[in-house]
């Protein structure tokens, strides 16, 4: 069985060191940067950026680890990891974050999560009456 993070497609493109592409990808399966690319990066996969890699634009993924450098908006729909060698300098949108130690981030940070809907349907709690409040706190 799968696991829920993974994609159905096993595809994986690599981007190696030594390597400079220009313009926008838009791809179905997982992708790894080693090289440099100056464009926006769209995938129903993982986005894996090296500790050589760089990118220069928006990347929208489902799970994303980075080591490298971003410079631009990151939009992961599950777990976006920073690694201590990490150099993001744009916003974050994500489900979930995961931050090492040293990991270096410039800019704003947006958690989504799919159970907002259901907490606004959650009554408020009523304010405390002075009957519920303990005689010590007077």
């Amino acid at each position: 069985m799968a696991k829920v993070n993974e994609t159905e497609n096993s595809t994986i493109n690599l981007i190696s060191n030594g390597t400079e592409i220009t313009g926008d990808i838009k791809s179905e399966g997982d992708i790894r940067i080693d090289g440099v690319l100056i464009g926006n990066l769209s995938t129903k996969g993982k986005v894996v950026i090296g500790n050589t890699g760089k990118v220069k634009g928006e990347v929208l993924c489902k799970n994303s680890e980075v080591c490298g450098e971003v410079d631009g908006k990151i939009n992961v729909t599950h777990l976006l990891t920073l690694k201590i060698s990490s150099r993001i300098n744009g916003d974050i949108i994500t489900d979930k974050l995961s931050i090492e130690p040293g990991a270096r981030f410039t800019g704003n940070c947006n958690m989504t999560d799919d159970n907002e809907q259901e907490e606004q349907r959650i009554p408020t709690k009523q304010p405390v009456t002075k009957k519920e409040i303990p005689e010590e706190a007077e």
